[in-house]
């Protein structure tokens, strides 16, 4: 039985891994998804694919769904900066 699509704007967050030198995103609005990238566009392009796939592998939407999805990417991106030795 597929759910209703109630939610019009999905919210995704994502972080900048220093250590690993990728951006990370995750959602609690789109179960599963989990997703790294370089750069910003390249995770944007990866989202774009990746929530309607998961939105109907979960039922929220339909397979034969038509219409428009938003989301929303809150990024949140800490650095360090050294000064003098």
């Amino acid at each position: 039985m597929t759910k209703k699509m109630t939610n019009n704007n999905y919210q995704i967050e994502a972080f900048w891994d220093t250590e690993v030198g990728v951006w990370v995103a995750t959602s609690d609005d789109v179960p599963g998804l989990a997703t790294e990238a370089k750069t910003m566009e390249i995770l944007t392009a990866k989202i774009k694919q990746m929530i309607p796939e998961l939105l109907i592998a979960n039922e929220v939407i339909n397979p034969n769904y038509q219409g428009i999805i938003k989301f929303e990417i809150i990024t949140h991106r800490q650095e360090l900066i050294t000064v003098g030795n």
